[in-house]
Order: structure tokens, then sequence, then C-alpha cells
């Protein structure tokens, strides 16, 4: 099918040459405006979606350029490596909020809602709504509450009076156990999931929550459904954050963040860090360093209500996808770990053909999001592996054309922190996650920012994923700061590998500007990017091939813009399940 396009050199085309230096345009974009302006008709024989999409993108560089604005795209790239010099002075103490905070105090009574959130299910008919209701309990002689006493109901609608919809699901309490002496247990809330299914995409839906026989029912609140599956429907803005905390650093990023106006939340680990507390409250910046003896790795568990009361505002409202990280491990008696995260969250684990809370996929509007588990078994045999071939096999990239990965640790940073500690998890995914042509990866855990170039086993790929680490969501431990290609920062490679998920596959480089090294001897050339500070990512999604990537960072008490690119995908140029290409540059 053509697009026939009645050209007449309007007024308006007039204006933007005349006020335009049309030179500043990419060159396709430059030679469509030619065609547009000459001759009485114009026959594009591109298929009509390829030109609708071509006018798209050049009304946005038209806007950008008349607004002064240039902004650079991957296909510009790659990127001579910048390191943004760290200032001090623009960064306040990552200092917790106390508990005597009243944004984190309990404000509802007996067994009101609290806590509230929206998170979302696998595709746009379907969200989840979760709450608390009753006390929390932490001390010596704690007994958990009786879910079975209170129901989880949502009433919901289009209109905010009558809800006549009305949905019930289940609820559940988790305790926190330490079989030590003089250490406390704790026993959370009950804890309430609902799924509403039936929903129209892009719609929005007034609910209530809670138990309407006590009655005990939350005020109103609204959600907006996600836009359809579709390769021209996308949301306007989704937040990117990491390694969040609760310290007045943070209640600046999700400030800005709010601002932003996001339709959804994606978080990529690290929520409360309960686990820098011991049972009594007392808290620091280094759990290691302060408290060295414990006979286990405390918690405080409150931390976790106090997060969740701070962050209802936002995420009553917006949908928040979260994953793991190292600070919800969480161990206590009989082994068990990742209890609060596991528990006080709703994930579309089963809607999305997962067995697990660690790993999940789900669609917003034409992009399909894969939310992988770093502190699970990763390897070819495991079930997230088999889990994650069958999820990207079926993946239509006619309808979803974006495919974006979210995990906790980075594989691609180049801040001495956290240096390749993850290359086992590299070495098992990274080709699956290439072969299906992957668009951009977001990840935490650095407390700091840094974007990479296109890059695949560690050489810069026209095809490879857009890496992005955005660990720097304001938490009370200390900013990364030391790069690893800095003089005497290149860590031993023995100290790299983390406790937790074991193993050691990160060997001296074979081949490259960094042969014979563990580390570089300058700024690696797929990091494009990076800065200590503060901050948070918007993405908008324009199109099947452009979207818009912006960071902004924390200084002082207002929003900056610190990072902003055009990520453009070129699937002519990298097909789905392409041959793997050998790679010049890679690690043993």
């Amino acid at each position: 099918m053509t697009s026939i396009i009645p050209v007449h050199r309007p007024p308006v085309m007039l204006w933007i040459e005349s006020v335009l230096d049309l030179r500043m345009l990419p060159n396709p974009f430059l030679s469509f405006l030619s065609l547009c302006s000459n001759g009485d008709s114009l026959i594009m024989a591109f298929p009509k979606p390829f030109t609708l999409s071509l006018v798209s993108v050049a009304m946005f560089l038209l806007h950008a350029v008349a607004s002064g604005i240039k902004i650079p795209s991957t296909l510009d790239g790659p990127f001579e490596p910048v390191t943004v010099p760290f200032d001090a002075n623009l960064r306040g103490n990552a200092v917790d909020l106390p508990e005597s905070d009243p944004r984190v105090q309990r404000r509802v009574k007996g067994f009101e809602p609290e806590q509230i959130s929206v998170s979302l299910s696998s595709h746009d008919d379907s969200v989840w709504i979760s709450w608390i209701t009753g006390e929390s309990q932490i001390g010596y002689n704690i007994k958990p509450l009786d879910p079975k006493t209170v129901l989880s109901v949502v009433r919901y609608g289009n209109l905010r009076y009558p809800l006549i919809h009305e949905a019930t699901g289940y609820s559940l309490v988790y305790s926190q156990l330490y079989p030590f002496e003089g250490l406390q247990n704790y026993t959370s809330g009950i804890i309430h999931h609902v799924r509403l299914t039936g929903l129209k995409p892009s719609t929005l839906y007034y609910y209530r929550c809670g138990d309407p026989s006590l009655p005990a029912m939350s005020k109103i609140y609204s959600f907006r459904t996600m836009p359809v599956s579709h390769p021209r429907s996308y949301p306007d803005k989704i937040a990117v954050v990491g390694d969040l905390g609760l310290t007045y650093n943070t209640t600046t990023t999700i400030s800005h963040l709010i601002r932003n106006k996001p339709d959804l939340v994606l978080l990529v680990g690290d929520v409360t860090y309960a686990n820098l507390y011991l049972t009594n409250g007392t808290g620091s910046d280094c759990y290691s360093c302060s408290f060295p003896q414990t006979p286990i790795h405390e918690t405080y568990q409150p931390r976790w209500d106090y997060w969740g009361r701070f962050m209802q505002n936002l995420i009553s409202k917006v949908p928040i996808m979260v994953v793991e990280g190292n600070h919800e491990i969480e161990a206590q008696a009989g082994s068990q770990t990742f209890s609060a995260y596991s528990s006080r969250f709703a994930f579309p684990s089963e809607e999305s053909g997962s067995s697990s809370t660690f790993y999940y996929s789900f669609n917003v509007g034409g992009i399909h999001f894969v939310m992988l588990g770093a502190y699970i078994a990763y390897n070819r045999s495991g079930d997230q592996y088999k889990w994650l071939e069958r999820d990207l096999a079926i993946v239509d990239r006619s309808i979803t054309p974006w495919l974006v990965a979210a995990w906790h640790p980075p594989w691609y940073s180049s801040y001495r922190a956290h240096y390749r500690e993850v290359e086992c998890m590299r070495v098992a995914m990274e080709e699956l996650l290439y072969s299906y042509g992957v668009d951009i990866v977001f990840n935490g855990h650095v407390h700091a920012y840094e974007r990479s170039n296109r890059v695949y086993n560690y050489t810069l790929d026209p095809c490879g994923p857009v890496y992005i680490t955005v660990g720097d969501g304001g938490n009370r431990e200390k900013m990364a700061i030391k790069h690893a290609d800095d003089p005497g920062n290149c860590p031993d490679p023995l100290t790299t590998p983390d406790q937790y998920i074991g193993g050691f596959c990160a060997t001296n480089f074979t081949s490259g500007p960094a042969a014979g090294k563990f580390c570089w001897d300058r700024q690696p050339e797929y990091s494009a990017l990076r800065e200590s500070s503060f901050g948070h990512g918007i993405l908008e999604v324009k199109n099947e091939t452009w979207a818009l990537w912006t960071w902004y960072r924390n200084q002082d008490s207002y929003s900056e813009v610190g990072d902003q690119i055009y990520i453009v995908r070129q699937p002519s140029v990298c097909p789905v399940c392409q041959q793997i290409r050998t790679s010049w540059f890679a690690a043993s």
C-alpha cells in the first residue's frame, strides 16, 4: 500500500524554511522535507505506517530545532566517552527520614487500608491493587494477624459514583524471624492483592479498596490503564529509578519524578534499605562497617511500612513495577530470603508464565518489558533461562516493536563499585538477549548514572542494547565516585563476585584495548556518559523506532536535565534472532 501526500508548498513550509536551518536535520529527514516541497503531489513508495512514522519523527526534530535544542540520537554514535566531574557541593548528605516524619507515620485507624499501590498485569486489560490493613508488630513476643479476618475487596468503575464493579483477591502476612537472643522479630499487617480484569486500555478508573463489611474502605483513588498493545500506541512517559531508599534525597527524586507526570514507574531494585538497620532500629550507612559482629544480617522491617506510606501518594495512582535487588535478600530463620519483597508487591508472574516473583514480563502499549532476577539461578539449564527463552520466542515485534529488559546489577559499568560483579550472568544470558534484539537495558546497584553506547560482549555494536544504569535514586549508602579505570582503582578480580550470587567468570580481557588486563586504563569505549549524582530517568517512546531518554539530576532543590538522547531502533539492520557476531574484544 502506498501513501499519497498532496503538496502545494503551503505557508507553513515557507515559514519553516524561513526560521530553521534545515541543514541541522539528519539527511533522511532533510530529503523527506525537500521532496515534500516540490511538485503538486508526492506519491511515496513506502508503506503507510512507515510514512506516518517518518512524518512523526520529522515533526519531533523540527520542534527540537525550532526550540533551539539539538538532541543527539544513537544514529550519531558511538560517542566518545564523557565523564562529568563530581561536584560534592551540589549533593546533600544521604540521611534517612526518621520515624517521626509525618510522611511515614500510620494515619489510618483499625483495619482501614494504607500503603495502597497499583501494579500492572501482563496485558493492558488488567491491573493489581495492593494494600495493607492492621498494624505490624516488632518485638520479642509477636502474634501474627489472621488474614481471614479481613476481606480483600476492590470496588471500581469509570465513574467516581457509583463504583459498579467489584473484585476480590487474596491476603497474607509475612514474618521476619531471628533465632538469636536479643534480636526482635517482626510480623506484617495483612497484605491484600486483588486483580482487576476486563479493563479497557487508556481508560481512567476510580476505585476503593478494603473490607466493606467492617466497614473499612479507603477513600476513592484513580488510575489509568496502559495503551493497547500496538506498534503506534505508547504511554507518554515511563519513569525509571533505582536504589531509592527513603532519604531526604529520595524525597527530592520522587518530587521531581511526580513533576514529570509519568504513566508508569519502573523500580530496578533496592527498595527500602531496611537491611542497613539492626532490629532495634539503629541504622548505618555501612552495615558491615558498623555491625561486623552480628550473628545474622539484621533488618528493621518497619522501614518497609515507612516506605509504603511515603510512596502511596504516587503509586496509588501511577502503577509501579519492581524487580528485586540485593538489599531485598533479607535472610532470616529457616534460610528464608526476600520475604518482604515477594509479599508486599503484586507481580504478573503467573500471567506471564513465570513461577517466580524474581522474573516476569508485561506489555505496555508497543513495548514488551522483561524483568530478570540476578539473585536466582540464571544458568542455561535453570528455570529462569528456560522461561526467558519461551517468553522472547512469543514476542511479536509487529505488535510490540520495543523490547526492554531490566534487572538490578549492571553488566556494563565502569565504576569501581560492583565492577564486573555479575559477569557470570552476562556470560549466561547476553547472547540470548542480543539474538532477540533487546533495545534497552535498565539497571541499578551502582549509585551513579551511566549510559552506554550500543554494545555486545564488550564490543561496540550497532545492534547491541543501550545499557542505562540509574542506581542514583537517593539511598543512604555512599555515592559511587571512583572509576575502575582510574589509576589504582582496578579491583582484585577475586574480590568482584557477589557473595550471594557466587561464581567466578570475570577474567582478564583477551584482546582489544584492554588485552591482558582486568580493567581499562581509560574510560571504556562502551561507556558514553557517566556522572555521580542522584536523579531519575524518563523514557518517552515516540513510535516504532524512536524513543527519547532523559535523565534528570537532583541538584540542590530543582530538577535539571543531565542527559538526553533519542534511542533509535534499526530493525532493517538488526533483525530479530540475528546471527551472533564474533567479538574482537571478548573476555575469556
